[in-house]
């Protein structure tokens, strides 16, 4: 009974604690330190288990636009997600990680192709290596591909399927890894003390910014705007699908920032996941929360979609620190990003930015709160390294993009023709619909 009621109040004390580690090391003074055989191990697995979950999130990406898309462009949308995945998968093999991470250059990266000329590269225990690299690399791919989703939802409905595709190579090829060199692999910003925990700004604001630029360029959906300045609603085809792809997201969330903790082979390191864990929870229903109270008190009716961006917002918000903070901390950065959703998507809409999912509010703009909110509980940062980092990051992305997309528009076109707009690019672009029981197709009798 003693030694039951002893382990009780260490969870206890683990939990109001924070979850640091240092807690649970001095409750167990006995306990020796683990070999490096077994941190390998731990801190391979946690890459592989957490970069598994991020995965997942290409799903839950995929559900979130396909159900936000009107019926007739849903086929489309779900070719898109799976596509982007796979191109952002073979370019960060043929080019991006070792531009992420060659350190050649403080402001460029490595120029590499290939991978160390085509191998994956072996485990290096003996060189200071405390993970496979392989696992590193599986890692960091998956968290170039969530940049390109986020763009994917942004211009769907109108954009050119190929055009969309080009530009997605050269986003996972060359854009992300230049600005993720700058700070993940010990670039300027990094030397300067910028902090991103899990990619706020190096991952979510990326592609906030890469979607700003490519709405400007291929234009508002036919029939969106009005002359007369009216806003013409485009709800979502399937709202519970939609509902689906957040809770993928939210569950997938937790490897995205559990994982950026970069170890598991010791205690304090698999105590700081649970704290990161718990803290990211939080953030995500402080975001539903405010999201559901504001809509309920501006429009007299809670929006399902609000609440749905508000959970992805308070998301991006923690992304930049979630270690750091107490629980009830993580829970007020996340609900301001609930606030900023609720606040930003009719701002865009007045500003004629035609973004069909919400995700410059939630990727954008709440990512540039959560990189900013990072010296609120992170005593090593500044707010001054955080804006220079912000907006370092925000002109090279916006700019490079708009430059591509002009590129793109200029060779081969970025947008489908009003004919093939007004018919659903599932029938233009795939030769099928996602819902033919729905339409004309070939099953309607």
């Amino acid at each position: 009974m003693k030694s039951m009621l002893s382990m009780t109040a260490l969870k206890r004390v683990l939990l109001l604690g924070g979850g640091t580690g240092s807690v649970a090391l001095m409750a167990t003074p006995a306990l020796a330190a683990p070999s490096l055989e077994s941190q390998y191990i731990f801190n391979t697995l946690s890459f592989l288990m957490h970069g598994f979950l991020v995965m997942l999130m290409a799903a839950g990406f995929a559900m979130l636009e396909a159900g936000l898309v009107r019926s007739k462009n849903t086929a489309a949308q779900c070719l898109k997600n799976i596509v982007l995945y796979s191109i952002a998968g073979i370019m960060f093999y043929v080019l991006g990680y070792d531009m992420l991470y060659g350190g050649a250059s403080p402001y460029f990266g490595g120029f590499t192709f290939f991978w160390s000329a085509g191998e994956v590269p072996a485990a290096e225990i003996l060189e200071g290596g405390e993970y496979s690299a392989g696992s590193d690399w599986f890692f960091q791919m998956v968290f170039v591909a969530a940049t390109a989703s986020i763009v994917s939802g942004a211009v769907a409905e109108r954009a050119k399927l190929w055009s969309f595709f080009l530009f997605v190579v050269v986003l996972t090829a060359l854009i992300y890894p230049i600005q993720g060199s700058w700070s993940w692999g010990g670039g300027w910003l990094s030397e300067m003390g910028f902090s991103d925990f899990a990619g706020s700004t190096i991952v979510h604001s990326v592609g906030g910014w890469a979607a700003l630029a490519g709405c400007l360029v291929i234009g508002a959906r036919k029939g969106k705007y009005g002359s007369d300045g009216k806003i013409n609603p485009m709800p979502g085809a399937n709202l519970p699908l939609a509902t689906l792809g957040t809770f993928v997201l939210w569950f997938g969330w937790f490897g995205f920032n559990g994982g950026s903790q970069l170890a598991m082979g010791t205690m304090a390191d698999v105590s700081d996941i649970g704290t990161i864990y718990i803290n990211t929870n939080l953030a995500a229903a402080g975001g539903v929360v405010v999201a559901c109270i504001l809509t309920q008190i501006l429009y007299k009716k809670i929006d399902l979609t609000m609440a749905l961006n508000g959970a992805l917002a308070g998301l991006v918000s923690i992304t930049a620190e979630p270690l750091a903070p107490t629980p009830g901390l993580a829970i007020i950065i996340g609900a301001i990003g609930g606030v900023i959703v609720v606040f930003a998507v009719p701002l865009l809409d007045k500003l004629k930015v035609d973004d069909v999912v919400g995700a410059i509010p939630v990727h954008l703009f709440a990512g540039i709160w959560g990189t900013l909110a990072v010296p609120l509980s992170n005593d090593g940062a500044s707010f001054g390294s955080q804006i220079v980092g912000i907006v370092a990051v925000g002109v090279f992305t916006f700019v490079a993009s708009l430059v591509v997309w002009f590129i793109i528009k200029a060779i081969i076109g970025v947008r489908v023709d009003e004919e093939s707009e007004m018919e659903g690019l599932d029938k233009a672009d795939c030769g099928m619909e996602a819902y033919p029981e729905f339409g004309t197709g070939s099953q309607r009798m």
